[in-house]
């Protein structure tokens, strides 16, 4: 008899996590049900900060020997423009997805949302993300500081340089290439141990959101989280087509072997929780490592589709709630901003919510709009994280391709 597997362990651990947390919900008062979420939220910090501990040296050690078995500056450079084209390409379609499902639906002019007191917009985490400071903050001022507070697009820059290096010295570089090698295969030995730990992670996680919020605030919210949904379907469903014109009938096999980790960045709402093990998924695809070492760092940096969806749904759904009405024109301009700030955003808390605030405030939509989605944006941030898995793993899988690498 076959064993089950982590997704069937995650799953039976999700179900229990909504039980439990519904249970309590309903049969503690409100002091133990505090306690239960802290207590919970415990075992779901201990599993990200494992997950986090392994992702800064994984990153650098599969991009530098990723680069160095390229073999040269040209292949680097043209590997990294098909990369980047395909992620503003998928990133152009989220955005636009997003927009036109609210234009159809107005979900927002159905809801007419009380205005919220202006002192409680200072419990928004918000912060300016200029394009000068998205350009300045790519570039690392120290290596061990990027490397510290897993900054992923600094730790790539760094890489990309220290990998062109390694492979321009020749035979001493192969030396160091061998032994990051070896350092890759540790930390993915390492990530099997980690994900042992993953469906009690995903049961605190589910029980402690239920348990809190209760499921009242699916019924207060339901509508705008299902067509969220709906529309992260949608988005899966145009990802894997367009990239079933490029891979064909692969696409299926990438969306199998990948399942376990979309379903771990959905229960844990982290999409780095899956990094360290997508590799090797990836690998058994068909896709050679030294390509997806390559595209996989840029994507988690660059290519974050379910965040970009998001950003475009809830801009339009707080204007539509407030009443605002926005030409076209302003919400291409709208489009642009967000296509241009959400870049490099990985790894900042909130993301999504800092740079919405930013974009809503350009365009004079009230910031407090915001507060209004705090309540759900771990349910939301669930769909978020596992479609940025999906996006990148195609992605992956598509470069491959055009490199005339995808083994079939």
């Amino acid at each position: 008899m076959k064993k089950p597997g982590l997704t069937t362990w995650i799953i039976i651990a999700m179900l229990a996590g909504i039980a439990a947390g519904l249970l309590i919900h309903y049969t503690a008062g409100v002091y133990w049900v505090e306690h239960f979420s802290d207590g919970m939220s415990i075992l779901t910090d201990i599993f990200l900060r494992l997950i986090k501990m392994i992702i800064a040296p994984l990153v650098f050690s599969t991009l530098v020997t990723g680069i160095a078995k390229l073999g040269d500056t040209k292949a680097v450079g043209r590997i990294g423009a098909k990369t980047l084209v395909w992620f503003l390409g998928a990133s152009l379609i989220s955005l636009i997805l997003g927009l036109l499902i609210m234009n159809i639906l107005n979900l927002g002019n159905n809801l007419h949302f009380p205005v919220p007191d202006v002192s409680e917009a200072g419990h928004l985490e918000n912060g300016p993300l200029t394009f000068k400071t998205f350009i300045t903050h790519v570039f690392p001022r120290s290596f061990t500081e990027a490397m510290t507070n897993n900054e992923i697009l600094q730790i790539v820059v760094f890489a990309i340089f220290f990998g062109i290096a390694t492979a321009a010295i020749g035979e001493k570089g192969k030396i160091f290439i061998r032994a990051l090698d070896s350092l890759t295969d540790i930390i993915l030995k390492i990530t099997g141990y980690i994900m042992n730990f993953a469906p009690i992670a995903a049961f605190a996680a589910v029980s402690a959101i239920l348990s809190l919020k209760g499921p009242e605030l699916l019924i207060t919210y339901g509508k705008f989280i299902l067509v969220f949904y709906m529309s992260i379907l949608l988005l899966w469903l145009l990802l894997a087509g367009i990239s079933y014109l490029w891979i064909g009938k692969k696409v299926f096999v990438i969306l199998r072997n990948v399942k376990d980790q979309v379903l771990l960045a959905f229960t844990t709402a982290s999409s780095e929780a899956a990094f360290p093990r997508l590799i090797e998924e990836l690998e058994k695809s068909g896709c050679p490592r030294k390509i997806v070492s390559f595209v996989l760092p840029l994507g988690y940096s660059f290519n974050l589709d379910g965040s970009m969806l998001y950003m475009g749904f809830s801009s339009l759904f707080i204007a539509q709630a407030y009443g605002m009405h926005l030409s076209f024109s302003t919400q291409i301009t709208m489009l642009l901003v967000l296509m241009l700030t959400s870049k490099g955003i990985a790894g900042v808390p909130r993301a999504a919510m800092v740079v919405i605030a930013g974009t809503l405030s350009m365009f004079h939509i009230p910031q407090q709009g915001l507060l209004l989605l705090l309540g759900i944006d771990q349910i939301l941030d669930m769909a978020r994280s596992a479609t940025n898995v999906v996006g990148n793993s195609l992605a992956s899988a598509v470069i491959c391709k055009m490199e005339g690498v995808l083994e079939t």
